[in-house]
């Protein structure tokens, strides 16, 4: 697909680089010309600097003959222009903005619609439903959602004193739940999708997926604690904070937000009567333990500095219990922050990335199959993904045992008729079908490429 990426920023480098692996043909625009740059020669994409919603630079970039185009600058306004141009001089070119402003947040599917646009993305929204979704179940290090919420994803790291430790996945079916199936375990840099003779071992990090209500049972048979965190303290007021705030006081959390610009403080506490807002230095270590860093149950660093919030995770750590959700922007030195066990580590731009890539496969295959969720796990070497079956191919009305499903994959679950199944060698695929599928073989578009 020839496609347009508008904003060389973070998302914009992010989105290239996934897009561009995946075979695309990539242009790329923005007033920065050393950004434009930079990501011409990291990524060997078509670089063009100047404004893209100029009708000139957008026909530069190969705008009649674009899929797609993806404006992720860091104004809203100027990702819908960017928008409107593109569905006017293209041809039946789709249109994909970044708008963040709470403003419009409101009236997403109004503007959508009017504007004719493809997708609306809200990064700091998306982030914050999956903050969220930490703080109801803090024992998780990573929550996914499929099937509109009906199927989970939950990664979790196995304690020394755990009764999973030296059992095989066999041997925790058959006593803990059948109905959940571990369908991933990191071990120190390795990846693993395993079979029933799997042992687990202290500190692995297993993944798990179940509905719900079958999760939540499982994991009060291990003895983890599966309610949610009573009060949260988060250190940061941006836009994500305001989203997750609003979230979680209407789940009845007690929410605490420091925050030095004052002016800032002043909205925030306009706009979120029922939160306390701390007007002070995050980093200040007296001032967190006098608001109750030891106490609180959950703690969020989600400052704009990585390396502010990894310290103040560090510090959470030394001195409470509490959940630890750190922010990440930069993904350089990954392999050393995974050392540093800072809790749940959310990059805010994987979450927009992997929106659009699974925008961009539904595209590809629109009649056999659609891509309708997609998770990228383990800096990108693992994906999950739900699939829509739409008509009749070689993996339907087949028992799974009899399919010839490529290595290292796993068909974790299947939604039929709204009822979720956790998969036996028995159960078969049927037209109408979610599937769930958790693999290390990257960049599947359709049902089909399960198989050999």
């Amino acid at each position: 697909m020839q496609i347009i990426i508008v904003g060389c920023g973070n998302v914009g480098d992010t989105i290239t680089e996934q897009l561009s692996k995946e075979g695309h043909n990539i242009s790329v625009i923005d007033t920065d010309a050393a950004k434009v740059q930079q990501t011409s020669d990291k990524y060997d994409v078509l670089g063009i600097v100047g404004n893209g919603a100029s009708f000139t630079k957008q026909m530069e970039a190969g705008i009649e003959k674009a899929d797609l185009l993806i404006a992720v600058t860091g104004k809203d306004e100027l990702n819908l222009l960017c928008c409107v141009i593109a569905k006017k001089a293209g041809n039946n070119c789709n249109t994909i903005a970044r708008v963040r402003n709470p403003v419009y947040s409101r009236e997403i599917q109004y503007i959508r619609e009017e504007m004719g646009l493809s997708m609306i993305i809200n990064p700091e929204l998306a982030a914050a439903m999956e903050v969220g979704r930490l703080v109801k179940f803090p024992s998780a290090i990573e929550i996914d959602s499929f099937a509109k919420g009906k199927v989970e994803l939950l990664g979790f790291r196995v304690a020394k004193d755990s009764i999973l430790c030296n059992g095989t996945l066999k041997d925790v079916a058959v006593k803990y739940n059948r109905d959940v199936l571990v369908c991933m375990v990191e071990r120190g840099d390795q990846v693993i999708i395993p079979d029933g003779n799997f042992v687990i071992q202290e500190n692995d990090i297993v993944s798990v997926v179940a509905s719900s209500k079958n999760a939540m049972a499982f994991f009060k048979k291990l003895g983890i604690f599966t309610g949610k965190a009573k009060s949260v303290m988060i250190i940061g007021g941006g836009e994500t904070t305001f989203y997750l705030a609003g979230y979680l006081l209407n789940m009845g959390i007690s929410v605490k937000i420091i925050e030095k610009d004052k002016r800032r403080c002043e909205e925030l506490a306009e706009l979120l009567p029922k939160a306390m807002i701390i007007c002070g230095d995050g980093t200040d270590r007296t001032l967190l333990m006098e608001e109750g860093l030891k106490t609180t149950e959950a703690f969020i660093a989600w400052t704009s500095f990585d390396e502010e919030n990894i310290m103040l995770s560090l510090f959470a750590k030394r001195v409470s219990d509490a959940k630890l959700i750190t922010k990440v922007h930069r993904i350089s030195y990954d392999e050393i922050i995974a050392e540093l066990d800072l809790g749940s580590i959310m990059y805010p731009k994987h979450i927009t990335a992997e929106s659009i890539i699974r925008y961009v496969r539904a595209m590809q295959n629109s009649i056999g199959s659609n891509v309708e969720t997609l998770y990228r796990l383990c800096d990108n070497r693992v994906e999950a993904l739900e699939f829509k079956v739409n008509e009749h191919s070689k993996v339907v009305d087949v028992p799974l045992q009899e399919l010839n499903l490529k290595s290292n994959l796993l068909i974790c679950a299947i939604q039929h008729k709204g009822k979720i199944i956790t998969p036996g060698g028995q159960d078969k695929i049927s037209i109408g079908d979610t599937v769930i599928v958790v693999t290390t073989n990257t960049g599947l578009d359709d049902i089909r490429d399960i198989l050999k």
